[in-house]
């Protein structure tokens, strides 16, 4: 009995040693999380500006976006725009983690770092590179060229996550069904990818976010009839303050933590 207690009286020393970590965590957790969870309540006030706390509670922004013919197409937009980012760059993310792993070339170390580029430079220089490269394309103010763009960025991401879940799977099983017969790709499709499913899924739901929640890009190279929702949001903060965006931004919020709390859910218990 007293070797079976051991283990438990040895957590609980160690947890109230890590007492200081946990409360440093949760502020860090707070700092991050509590500026974003302001705006919250700043959508329900009733005033004509935003204020916080609000003294009249109302739901009259949320009304104004739903009745808004220009924030309801800003958001189908956007919508559509994030979806195929997330089917594009899942895709060609997860295939370019692939040969990478599988590559044993030294050649593959600059293609990861040229992947990888369009989140280690400042966006606002990816953005003037890309509105001067659509230019000459002539696919500024288009889906095409919005999901090309969000896709640039969504791709390292894809990546990187999905990588780390390649390394840690067995890939003797894809070798033993390629040697009984299997492609390539039917190794990979039936075999690897069900372990990685959950890397997968996670990598789609940040870039279908990537692409939602970009601004800087879109502010150079949407318009006209295909705005964004972020680009309408950052206009209307910066000429009138209009708190629809305070209403925007909670159901952004939302959707945000719907994603991630469905690819949470979707993770297999072993870790798969």
């Amino acid at each position: 009995m007293k070797g079976l207690n051991a283990p438990a009286s040895e957590t609980g020393i160690t947890h109230g040693r890590r007492l200081w970590l946990y409360g440093l965590g949760a502020l860090l957790l707070g700092f991050l999380v509590l500026p974003t969870l302001i705006v919250i309540p700043m959508s329900f006030s009733a005033s004509q500006f935003l204020e916080f706390p609000p003294r009249h509670l109302s739901l009259r922004w949320y009304e104004h976006y739903l009745q808004s013919a220009a924030w309801r197409q800003a958001t189908v937009t956007s919508l559509e725009v994030s979806a195929l980012t997330a089917v594009l760059a899942t895709a060609l993310g997860t295939a370019a983690a692939y040969g990478l792993l599988n590559c044993g070339m030294r050649a593959a170390r600059w293609a990861s770092a040229v992947l990888l580029a369009p989140i280690m430079v400042p966006v606002i220089l990816v953005a003037i590179g890309v509105f001067y490269a659509y230019v000459k394309l002539r696919l500024l103010n288009s889906i095409a060229g919005l999901v090309l763009a969000d896709s640039m960025l969504a791709i390292p991401i894809v990546v990187l996550v999905v990588s780390a879940a390649l390394r840690g799977h067995d890939s003797r099983q894809e070798m033993a069904a390629r040697s009984l017969g299997a492609t390539r790709l039917g190794a990979f499709m039936r075999v690897t990818l069900p372990q990685i499913r959950f890397a997968v899924l996670t990598a789609a739901v940040l870039s279908f976010l990537t692409g939602f929640d970009e601004v800087v890009i879109a502010l150079f190279i949407s318009g006209g009839d295909h705005p964004t929702l972020t680009r309408n949001m950052f206009n209307a903060l910066r000429d009138q303050i209009d708190p629809t965006i305070a209403a925007i931004s909670t159901l952004m919020i939302a959707v945000s933590t719907v994603l991630l709390a469905l690819a949470l859910i979707g993770k297999p218990r072993d870790g798969g």
